[in-house]
């Protein structure tokens, strides 16, 4: 937190001399303050600041307005409101705007304080699960099928983030809920799952049905164990698994929803298995 770059916008000298020294004393740099709409643009443009305070009543426009017209400046500011106003209306607006976090005046220090720590924090969580996420599914991919066929897994040195792919025939999908919610999934062929039952279950000749419910099986293993290995890494990221989620045919169309995900490919001796893995950056700071 200390170091930090803020900029705080408010109309009102004394709120905005009070907010700086709160500010101050707990080690922020306060780079700049705004009134204004056109003053908020010019400021977050020029000093790039890390985190905007807002007050809600602004002469001409509204604390929600500035947030947009900051957020297409930079969507990575974040801005956590500090106004005399707060009901549920001004809250759930506050929310679909993107705020991420919202503290009522007269201002308590040590509430501004807990606000600011917890949105500084999470985004430092967030960049710790980024950085770790995807060799712990590796591993945890590797080490699954290496116990269960005693074969080895060879992975792709490149990955790629693609948005939206077309599935190969069998896809698994497992739900991830946390500090950040994810997902992870598999796709494969089913020859290749085929192949995959047989080695696990040590015998030929498996119904699609024995071979879907291996292969479920089969990511929800990988899927808690990554999960575990995280959670033993840093306890605050709480990450649990929901059931798995199946999809088979042709022309199954696979989207990675809108936040960002990771492909890698796995060489098995049983053929190629995808594994994509992605967490959502969460603005929980009001709990």
């Amino acid at each position: 937190m200390v170091g930090t770059k803020v900029v705080i916008v408010d109309d009102s000298p004394f709120s905005i001399a009070y907010i700086k020294g709160i500010l101050e004393k707990h080690g922020l740099e306060v780079v700049g303050e705004a009134g204004t709409l056109d003053k908020v643009k010019e400021v977050v443009k020029e000093k790039n600041p890390q985190l905007v305070t807002m007050d809600m009543t602004l002469p001409g426009t509204d604390g929600l307005e500035c947030t947009r017209a900051i957020h297409e400046i930079n969507k990575d500011i974040k801005v956590i409101v500090i106004s005399s106003m707060m009901d549920d209306e001004i809250v759930k607006a506050a929310r679909a705007n993107k705020v991420s976090a919202y503290v009522q005046k007269p201002i308590d220090e040590d509430s501004l304080v807990t606000a600011i720590s917890r949105v500084l924090e999470s985004d430092k969580l967030y960049e710790e699960l980024m950085a770790e996420h995807m060799g712990s599914f590796k591993d945890a991919l590797m080490d699954g099928i290496n116990k269960m066929t005693k074969t080895l897994v060879k992975f792709e040195d490149k990955s790629s983030c693609d948005k939206e792919f077309e599935s190969k025939g069998l896809t698994i999908i497992v739900g991830i809920i946390g500090k950040f919610s994810g997902r992870m999934l598999i796709d494969l062929d089913m020859d290749t799952a085929g192949r995959l039952t047989a080695a696990i279950l040590k015998k030929e000749d498996n119904s699609n049905d024995e071979v879907i419910a291996v292969m479920s099986e089969l990511t929800n293993i990988i899927s808690g164990n990554a999960c575990s290995v995280l959670n033993r890494k840093n306890q605050a990221f709480g990450l649990r698994v929901a059931p798995p989620t199946i999809m088979h045919g042709e022309n199954v169309h696979i989207t990675t929803s809108d936040f960002y995900t990771t492909s890698v490919h796995a060489e098995t001796v049983y053929g190629e298995v995808l594994i994509n893995v992605g967490f959502q950056r969460s603005d929980d700071h009001w709990m």
